[in-house]
């Protein structure tokens, strides 16, 4: 079986270079902020996304600026709804270790997360990267309709098959194919390019939930 390492393999470079970019894109002048951040950083997951941002410009072009501009401006935004979602599911551990509302408070964290947020739409903005800020826009409102859908549906019971689909892609899919979009598009490619990445990205995120649904029934 293929591991995460030798499919990062190809754009080691890349993803070791994008921490800095990461870093940069978080810091702040508050301290309190700042300290936030960096125990941000330190507890960062397996950067899947970035792999799959890097992994789609190079499979389209090539990994330009606008390519690390797509991926910290995804891992922003990604981490800001973790941190948000950790207050709504008051949640007091992420990945092992203390969340930032279970240190700080539901107040900070809230902040915090809509810290994470602005800075990933003003990384757009000042660089002018419309067409990123349009894709990833686009997937966080799915991915806040997803989680919606799939509160009123537990509610009732009445999850059917369909539904669970539907959840899945709007609350896990559209995030990678995002990622497999912002990629494409960094890369200089045609509109036509994009839509296909997106919809590659799509079908992995839904194989990827459904695989871990899986596994959590089976426990």
């Amino acid at each position: 079986m293929t591991t995460l390492d030798e499919i990062k393999a190809p754009i080691a470079g890349h993803i070791d270079a994008f921490e800095g970019h990461f870093r940069a894109a978080m810091k702040s002048s508050v301290p309190l902020l700042d300290t936030v951040m960096r125990f941000i950083i330190r507890r960062k997951g397996k950067q899947v996304r970035p792999m799959f941002v890097f992994l789609s410009a190079g499979m389209c072009g090539g990994v330009t600026e606008s390519t690390f501009r797509a991926a910290s401006l995804i891992e922003l935004l990604h981490t800001a709804t973790l941190v948000h979602d950790d207050v709504v599911d008051d949640s007091n551990l992420r990945r092992g270790f203390f969340s930032v509302n279970a240190l700080w408070k539901n107040k900070i964290a809230v902040l915090a997360g809509d810290y994470l947020l602005s800075r990933g739409l003003l990384l757009a903005l000042e660089n002018d990267e419309f067409t990123l800020l349009k894709i990833v826009s686009g997937a966080v409102r799915e991915m806040s309709e997803g989680e919606l859908l799939q509160i009123e549906k537990a509610r009732r019971l009445d999850i059917a098959e369909p539904v669970y689909y539907e959840i899945i892609r709007k609350k896990t899919a559209t995030l990678i194919a995002s990622c497999c979009a912002a990629g494409a598009s960094s890369a200089g490619r045609d509109r036509e390019t994009v839509d296909r990445m997106w919809r590659f990205g799509e079908l992995a995120g839904i194989a990827f939930q459904g695989k871990d649904d899986l596994f959590d029934f089976e426990k």
